[in-house]
């Protein structure tokens, strides 16, 4: 069976079958309720998060409601239920995602996949396993105590030859059993797979052309369909959406072959073609024309700052320390810093796509999304139909770390595919997926600080504006189901509070409604306040006169974070003293070193830490253009139990490249009414041969609980190069990117004594 036709009837007409569901632990639960929308007819969240399954031919079948987004998860989720089952590790297979076959833990963000679902699907193999030698304790007439098991088969340790197969126990039978809150776990010293570098699942099918990708999926009868979007690209809940459309001439593509049907819906419109160059065509001189506007504020990068001060904001305060203003009077240095961050795109190589099967009595969808759940909801919403008849298959698509329209083309293809009562495949152009996805949001962190008389922090107040990031369905506001309104949510404040304990502290977080469309990208609003953290204290350390590690100790009380700090001095060769050593230099092209740590916290403030995580790289800046060059960069990672530890590296050398790639290159560009990043040309990512070299130390702590890996080793990123870039230069970088503009532009400034 592949993964496409395993379900739970399938796996009882197997001829038996053995079940187990497991309470999800109290934290976690919580925050997979944060995201999921509970339905009385889901498998309830307080009382099962997973599902195992042993078949009567012995193989292991295990249901997850995340999904892999290219980490890996696949992997490392067999190993650790064949580790704790006690069998082969090709027995095992992992359905995630699938709807009507795994229960809803929410989206997969936050690095929360192995963190969360983990422990719970540990257990339940553990569970199964005592399970089977209670059985077989029965079949051998033998005390549980006198069995052992080993690849899937239980024997009489006296009498090896007495044996029994997994499936063998449970053929022609069907048990269902729950998880209790005691069973014993398999010691770490007798893992197997866990802590192995297994070769991923995923990878034979993506080079040898198996369906894997949803781009490639294709269904009998099948028709294309292409959207044509407002030409407000990107805009969110100041645009007039919904209520936009003047007029379409359909007569404008009556001459053209293989049009099926022209759909309008409000503000949606959409052309159905037999063949997807001719939806293609059609969509391109489709006749459409939508009401002038131009909305937007000022979103140039020389404007952001500006801009993000001027929108509403509400206060929140995360932490206060008494008499902050008293101590903020009485310094002796003061450090105030304004820290900008700008739009990001998801920037996936691939424009969404998706592919929709909707009849009168129940809706398909296949798709590329990280919440097969709460789009499951959404397009329930948007058809108005019943949320029992909807399932949505997932499948892997273009690369994001984050939410890019996958869900909206979702949408797009279920509308089509109702209005003409075939299977549709729906793809985004590029110039559509790149305005329309939702950014990564623009962030401003103001910081008021400095240093008392004896160079010690004297007080520090961190304000953070982070505009919110729902970004709702797409289609479900073109159609007008759901009104364009904003949407304030609670999300600036990941990392807000540093993990240096300072004296007179105050962290606020500025809560904002969306200025344009935004969704969550990886490190969310942790990296940018990270980037501010982390560039204040090196420039305190350097006041101070004081190398930039050792001073930040004094104020760092956590036991792995200091040892995760002094490997990495090890492991990069640290040479100990203050930054910018080499103030002489007349050189065009300089080097320097730069550090910055961190810890990503995510989820509902105060949220859940990840992976500890700290950077040291080594820089060329050339201050006759404003060229930075990332050279090298050492990276020590601590994410406690390493299940997988190439998926691990996979996963940080992922995070190194994207994040150096977005401090040095990316931002998006506006005018007025929209998104003007429309190609790869308004967009530039980093090269192959930009590349810097990579040396990762993974700290080894295998009794410790796994914690998330998916976003920590990108958290540091921004402040270790600005700091590197001031011990080349003297010059403090503030806004991202940091482009050889910008910097050339500070380099001067600093010449000019500004």
């Amino acid at each position: 069976m592949s993964m496409f036709d395993i379900t739970r009837r399938r796996l009882l007409q197997a001829g038996g079958m053995l079940m187990v569901s497991m309470a999800i632990p109290a934290p976690f639960k919580a925050m997979a309720a944060e995201a999921a929308k509970v339905n009385p007819n889901d498998i309830p969240l307080d009382q099962v998060d997973s599902f195992i399954a042993i078949s009567a031919d012995g193989q292991v079948t295990a249901f997850c409601g995340h999904v892999d987004l290219g980490t890996g998860l696949r992997t490392s989720l067999a190993q650790i239920i064949a580790d704790e089952l006690y069998v082969p590790f090709e027995k095992v297979t992992m359905i995630l995602g699938d709807t009507l076959r795994t229960p809803d833990q929410g989206p997969t963000i936050a690095s929360a996949s192995i963190q969360v679902t983990a422990v719970p699907l540990r257990k339940a193999a553990a569970e199964v396993r005592q399970f089977l030698l209670k059985q077989a304790s029965v079949v051998f007439s033998q005390p549980v105590e006198r069995l052992e098991t080993s690849h899937g088969m239980i024997n009489v340790i006296d009498n090896p030859e007495r044996e029994i197969s997994y499936g063998d126990l449970v053929k022609g039978q069907n048990f269902n059993i729950t998880l209790g809150n005691d069973i014993a776990l398999k010691p770490t010293a007798e893992y197997q797979f866990i802590g192995k570098p297994i070769a991923r699942v995923d990878i034979p099918a993506k080079v040898t052309g198996g369906m894997t990708f949803v781009h490639d999926f294709r269904l009998p009868n099948m028709l294309h369909g292409r959207v044509i979007l407002p030409p407000y690209g990107g805009a969110d809940s100041s645009a007039p959406l919904g209520d936009s459309l003047l007029e379409v001439d359909e007569s404008s593509i009556a001459d053209m072959p293989g049009i099926v049907k022209v759909v309008v819906i409000n503000d949606f419109v959409g052309v159905v073609a037999e063949r997807e160059e001719q939806a293609i065509n059609a969509a391109r001189k489709l006749k459409v024309k939508w009401k002038e506007w131009a909305g937007l504020p000022p979103l140039a990068p020389d404007d952001l700052l500006e801009t993000l001060k001027a929108h509403p904001k509400t206060t929140r305060l995360l932490q206060e320390d008494n008499n902050v203003d008293g101590a903020l009077d009485k310094l002796s240095k003061v450090v105030n810093a304004d820290y900008i961050w700008p739009y990001h795109m998801h920037a996936s190589i691939g424009p969404s796509c998706a592919v929709a099967d909707v009849t009168d009595n129940k809706v398909e969808v296949w798709s590329g999304t990280q919440n097969p759940h709460d789009l499951r909801n959404d397009i329930v919403t948007l058809l108005e139909c019943n949320r029992e008849s909807v399932n949505i298959h997932r499948m892997e698509a273009s690369g994001c770390y984050g939410r890019n329209c996958a869900d909206d083309v979702a949408g797009n293809a279920a509308l089509l595919s109702r209005a003409v009562g075939r299977p549709v495949r729906v793809q985004l152009m590029r110039e559509q997926e790149n305005a329309w996805e939702p950014k990564g949001t623009a962030q401003l962190i103001q910081i008021r600080g400095g240093l008392d008389a004896e160079n010690n922090v004297g007080a520090y107040e961190f304000k953070t504006c982070y505009p919110s990031n729902g970004a709702t369905l797409l289609p479900s506001i073109l159609t007008g189901i759901i009104a364009n309104t904003a949407i304030t949510q609670q999300m600036g404040d990941r990392t807000a509070v540093p993990q240096y304990e300072y004296p007179n502290m105050r962290v606020v977080s500025e809560d904002a409604a969306p200025i344009v469309r935004a969704s969550w990208m990886r490190g969310v609003s942790a990296l940018p306040n990270v980037f501010a953290h982390e560039s204040w204290i090196d420039e305190l350390a350097y006041l101070a006169q004081q190398d930039p590690i050792a001073y930040r100790l004094r104020y760092l009380k956590d036991p792995r974070a200091i040892a995760l700090i002094e490997a990495l001095k090890k492991q990069s060769g640290w040479t100990d003293g203050p930054s910018f050593k080499n103030k002489n230099s007349q050189d065009d092209v300089v080097t320097g070193r730069g550090f910055a740590y961190a810890r990503y916290f995510h989820s509902k403030f105060p949220g859940y830490g990840a992976a500890w995580a700290a950077w040291v790289i080594d820089v060329e800046v050339n201050r006759k253009n404003g060229h930075i060059k990332a050279k090298k960069i050492y990276i020590s990672h601590d994410c406690g139990q390493i299940v997988n530890p190439a998926g691990v590296r996979h996963q940080i050398h992922g995070n190194i490249i994207q994040s150096t790639s977005r401090v040095l290159k990316e931002f998006t560009t506006f005018d007025r009414s929209g998104v003007t990043s429309l190609d790869w040309g308004g967009y530039p990512i980093l090269r192959f041969d930009e590349l810097p070299e990579i040396d990762i130390h993974l700290i080894e702590n295998q009794a410790e609980a796994p914690m998330g890996v998916g976003e920590s080793a990108s958290v540091p990123s921004a402040a270790a190069i600005a700091n590197a870039v001031f011990d080349a230069t003297g010059v403090r970088l503030r806004q991202v990117p940091f482009t050889p503009a910008r910097v050339k532009q500070a380099l001067d400034n600093a010449a000019a004594g500004k």
